[in-house]
C-alpha cells in the first residue's frame, strides 16, 4: 500500500502542473479577451448609440434604441450593397467553387506536370490584390487596347466599354472570380486526396465509370470540404473591400458599393460628405457577422460531415 507521503508528493506534482498550465495559458487567454473580446463587446453595445465617432468618449453616447439597424436597413445605398454582395455570394460563388472543383478533379486524375497545373492556378493568390486588380482594370478591360476589346476586334466585333455603369460590377466580379479559385481549388484538392484509393479501385471493379465515380463517389465525400469552402467564401464575399475601392477610386459608385465599403463610409466619411456615424456602422458591422454565422448554421444542418472516417 502506497504510503501517505507518496499521495502528497502526488498532489503536490498535480498542482505544480496546474500553475505551470495557467502560468502558459494566461497571457492567451488575456490577449484573446483584450484583442477580441472587447472589441466584438464595445462594437456590439455601440449599435445601440448615437456615436459621432469611434474615438468619442462614452459620455459622449446618446442612446437610441434600434434606430441604427432602421437606419441603414431604410437606406438606399445599404439596400443596393447587399444586393451586391448577394450577387456576388451567389453568382461568384457558384463560379468559384465550380471552377476550383473542376480543376481540384483534373489535377488529381493523375495528369502530367501536375505541379505546374496546380502552381500556376493558385498563381493569383501570391500576387497582390491591388497589382491583380490594376493588371485587370489596365491591360484587360482598358477600351482602348484591353486584351478583351483586342479579341472581340479580331471577330469583327466591337468593343466594349467594360469599366462603364452598366458593366462595371461585373468587370469586377468577374477579376475577383478569376483571383480567388485557386484558393478553392487547394481546399478541394486535398479533399479529393484524403479519399482512400481502395474506394476507386473497387467502384472501377464494379463497372462504376470516371463520371459515375465522381457523382457517387467524390462528390459526397466532399460534403465537409464543400462546408468548409462555403464558410470561407461567405467571410471572403462579406469582407469585399479592396477590389471595390481600386474599381472606384475617387468616389464610391453604386455599381460597386458593398456592405464593407458602406461601413467605411459611414463611419469615416465619403468624399463631399464630413458626416460620421460610427453607430450605424456598428450596426453594419454587427449585421455581417451574423450573416456569417447563420450561413455557417444553415451549412452545418444542410451538410453533413463525411460519413468516412479519413
Amino acid at each position: 500500500m502506497a504510503s501517505p507521503c507518496f499521495f502528497r508528493e502526488v498532489m503536490l506534482g498535480m498542482r505544480k502542473r496546474k500553475s505551470f498550465i495557467i502560468a502558459f495559458v494566461s497571457p492567451c487567454v488575456l490577449v484573446v479577451l483584450v484583442m477580441y473580446l472587447y472589441p466584438i463587446i464595445r462594437t456590439a453595445i455601440m449599435t445601440f448609440f448615437a456615436i459621432d465617432s469611434v474615438t468619442a468618449d462614452v459620455s459622449k453616447w446618446t442612446f437610441n434604441g434600434v434606430d441604427n439597424y432602421v437606419k441603414i436597413f431604410t437606406s438606399p445605398t445599404f439596400q443596393r450593397a447587399m444586393s451586391n454582395i448577394f450577387l456576388i455570394w451567389l453568382v461568384g460563388g457558384i463560379f468559384v467553387l465550380a471552377f476550383a472543383l473542376l480543376f481540384a478533379v483534373i489535377i488529381t486524375s493523375g495528369i502530367r506536370f501536375k505541379k505546374f497545373f496546380r502552381a500556376a492556378i493558385y498563381l493569383p493568390n501570391i500576387i497582390s490584390a491591388v497589382a491583380l486588380a490594376t493588371m485587370w482594370i489596365q491591360y484587360i478591360y482598358n477600351q482602348d487596347y484591353g486584351l478583351l476589346n483586342q479579341i472581340l476586334e479580331l471577330f469583327g466585333l466591337e468593343g466594349k466599354n467594360w469599366l462603364g455603369t452598366d458593366m462595371k460590377f461585373w468587370a469586377m466580379l468577374g477579376a475577383f472570380i478569376f483571383g480567388a479559385v485557386g484558393y478553392y481549388m487547394l481546399i478541394f484538392i486535398n479533399g479529393i486526396e484524403r479519399i482512400p484509393a481502395d474506394l476507386y479501385e473497387a467502384a472501377t471493379i464494379d463497372g462504376a465509370n470516371k463520371i459515375q465515380q465522381f457523382w457517387r463517389l467524390t462528390l459526397p465525400l466532399l460534403r465537409g470540404i464543400f462546408k468548409t469552402n462555403i464558410t470561407f467564401w461567405t467571410v471572403n464575399s462579406l469582407t469585399f473591400f479592396l477590389w471595390s475601392k481600386m474599381f472606384s477610386p475617387i468616389s464610391s459608385e453604386a455599381a460597386t458599393m458593398v456592405p464593407v465599403v458602406y461601413l467605411y463610409d459611414t463611419v469615416f466619411g465619403t468624399t463631399g460628405n464630413v458626416q460620421r456615424d460610427a453607430g450605424a456602422g456598428a450596426a453594419t458591422g454587427v449585421v455581417l457577422a451574423v450573416l456569417v454565422g447563420l450561413v455557417y448554421f444553415v451549412m452545418n444542418k444542410l451538410l453533413k460531415d463525411d460519413d468516412l472516417e479519413f
